[in-house]
């Protein structure tokens, strides 16, 4: 009788956990910026999931030990050693198991992501004392020249967008040869960055895109995403880039076709102008009020293109 009221009771106990752990992976999803992509829903998934498990594994372990300490002691003077569970082959195969599908799961979903993000322009990762071939996709370039990436393994993609990155300021160049220091897509359709570096590592990230590429120096690193959500978002470069990285920002705006259509003819028409560059500026503002107390490069001076924000002026 015993024997069955902790069955009862384990059953129990795993069905409240098991609850509880749902409703965590679910709930995890508010804590994430909204989801600005169709890459992000899978992201947001499997977080959810790791979520779930972690919550499982906590509550599973936890309960143990709890349930443990309340009925297993032993009593003052007992020294007696428990009942080893040690070379049991049922307990050992599914803890060895039960993690390793998890993971290679886990390694699944993850690649699928990738897959359809179609990263290129990455590999090789270069070692100096290992003589490496040149990988397939990679275009050998003259020396001092930056290798470009070819289409050979590209996913399709409706629009390609180059992103030029430098200390400190982001630009777009669009087709029909339209620059702007904005970053405007069009919605429920795919969208191919061309990303490449002028200087140093800068690094793409827009929160609710569930995207974050480093930008390689002397590389061209290509993805492809699909925007889902119109509105208004923040580009910021990821990675440490020098003094003013924090001012390296843009605005990003998810449209419908037709008037990303509209702003793009509109921006063809339009006369060069300065972009603004809140780097140059109070880097500028600071030398003339000698303010600036460690040194630090001149960032790039604004540069003309069709459509410039006037944000940060």
């Amino acid at each position: 009788m015993r024997r069955l009221f902790n069955t009862v009771l384990l059953a129990i106990f795993v069905a409240v956990i098991i609850v509880l752990s749902y409703w965590t992976g679910k709930w995890s999803y508010s804590w994430m910026p909204v989801q600005g992509t169709a890459e992000a829903e899978q992201v947001d998934n499997l977080f959810s999931f790791l979520v779930a498990v972690g919550t499982f594994i906590f509550l599973g372990i936890t309960g143990v030990i709890g349930y443990s300490i309340l009925t297993c002691r032993a009593s003052k003077d007992d020294f007696s050693e428990g009942h080893p569970s040690r070379s049991n082959a049922k307990i050992e195969i599914l803890w060895t198991l039960t993690p390793t599908v998890l993971v290679i799961w886990i390694a699944a979903q993850s690649f699928s992501i990738y897959e359809q993000l179609n990263i290129l322009g990455l590999s090789p990762i270069v070692m100096h004392h290992l003589p490496l071939e040149e990988p397939a996709y990679a275009d050998a370039a003259p020396s001092g020249k930056e290798r470009t990436t070819t289409q050979n393994q590209a996913k399709p993609a409706s629009e390609e967008i180059g992103v030029t990155a430098k200390q400190w300021a982001w630009i777009f160049r669009y087709p029909n040869a339209v620059t702007s220091n904005e970053l405007h897509l069009p919605v429920n359709q795919s969208v191919r960055l061309v990303l490449r570096s002028e200087d140093v590592l800068h690094g793409f990230y827009v929160p609710e895109f569930r995207v974050k590429q480093d930008i390689i120096p002397n590389r061209t690193i290509t993805f492809v995403f699909t925007p889902l959500r119109e509105g208004q978002y923040r580009l910021r470069d990821s990675q440490f880039s020098g003094t003013y990285f924090s001012l390296m920002d843009a605005d990003v705006y998810v449209e419908s076709p037709e008037r990303y259509g509209q702003w793009l003819s509109q921006a063809a028409d339009r006369q060069p102008a300065l972009a603004s560059n809140r780097a140059y500026a109070e880097y500028t503002q600071d030398v003339q009020s000698d303010r600036q107390s460690w040194p630090t490069i001149s960032p790039a001076p604004p540069q003309s293109v069709n459509d410039a924000s006037t944000q940060g002026q």
